[in-house]
């Protein structure tokens, strides 16, 4: 299928000819270099890639989803096929910190997402073996991505994660595998704490817990139920808004519950005294008449 045929699928407009011309240019690239088929990557598939290469030398706009659609791949297949074919062309996705912090309006994020890749860097190493460490490639922009994900959620800033999964060129599952990573081994500087004080422990706002006890944390109903029983009459005066309304809560509840046993009771002795007892019908057999026949 021709170049201009899939772009024109894929919303790319006629006008754009010199993203056309890279891509062209990428694919005779491909076709001399190696032959794409051994790689599992099809004519149709190739051509689509060379297209989102172009786009992204070019810094133009390309729908990835609307290009997997069309390749008839599944997502994981589309992004392999893509990492493997930019492999063999040399062509890496380079990603900035900068650019990212310019693009999304976090540019407050550098200096924070450097120091945390920095660290993560030196922390990942020391965990590998000497024979491993060589090896280790910390130039895919995945990195970087997961890097300014994770600062701009400690920060309590929006970020669109689809779109940095798009922008770097990886899965979704590999970039939550890399996430899990570097927020273990870099805590201090991308984790969030998630512990949440008890009400108890907060003395700011007791005040308003007491005066709104629906709104209080059901951790401490245990407390105050021992506190109740352990008052006696004389203590009422010490209990807290909230304590009280429970006790009010449970003494309408117990006398509620004593009505309702009285009343059923009453029931029953009224249901017993209305009960009579049925008279026995006695029905005398009268004796059979003798019939006398006369024999004339």
């Amino acid at each position: 299928m021709e170049l201009t045929d899939l772009s024109r699928k894929l919303g790319i407009s006629e006008t754009s000819k010199p993203l056309i011309r890279k891509a062209e240019e990428l694919r005779r690239l491909c076709d001399v270099r190696f032959d794409s088929s051994l790689i599992g990557v099809g004519e149709v598939c190739k051509s689509i890639i060379c297209l989102e290469i172009a786009a992204s030398r070019l810094q133009a706009m390309f729908d990835r989803q609307a290009a997997i659609r069309v390749s008839g791949m599944s997502e994981k297949a589309y992004i392999r096929s893509s990492n493997a074919l930019q492999n063999c062309l040399g062509v890496k996705t380079k990603l900035d910190v900068r650019e990212l912090g310019i693009q999304f309006g976090c540019v407050r994020l550098i200096p924070f997402v450097q120091k945390g890749l920095s660290a993560y860097k030196e922390r990942f190493l020391a965990a590998l073996p000497a024979s491993r460490r060589a090896t280790t490639d910390f130039s895919r922009p995945v990195f970087t991505a997961v890097a300014f994900y994770l600062s701009a959620k400690k920060h309590k800033l929006k970020v669109d994660k689809l779109k940095l999964i798009e922008l770097c060129g990886t899965s979704e599952s590999e970039f939550t595998s890399v996430s899990t990573s570097m927020n273990d081994l870099c805590f201090d500087s991308f984790g969030i704490s998630k512990e949440k004080k008890a009400p108890g422990c907060v003395k700011g706002n007791r005040g308003l817990l007491d005066a709104l006890p629906e709104k209080r944390r059901r951790d401490d109903d245990d407390d105050d139920l021992s506190d109740d029983s352990s008052a006696d009459g004389n203590g009422v005066e010490h209990l807290s808004s909230y304590q009280r309304h429970k006790q009010m809560k449970k003494l309408d509840y117990e006398e509620w519950k004593s009505s309702v046993v009285s009343s059923n009771k009453r029931a029953k002795i009224d249901v017993s005294e209305r009960r009579t007892k049925q008279a026995q019908l006695s029905f005398v057999k009268e004796s059979p008449k003798a019939v006398v026949l006369d024999a004339s």
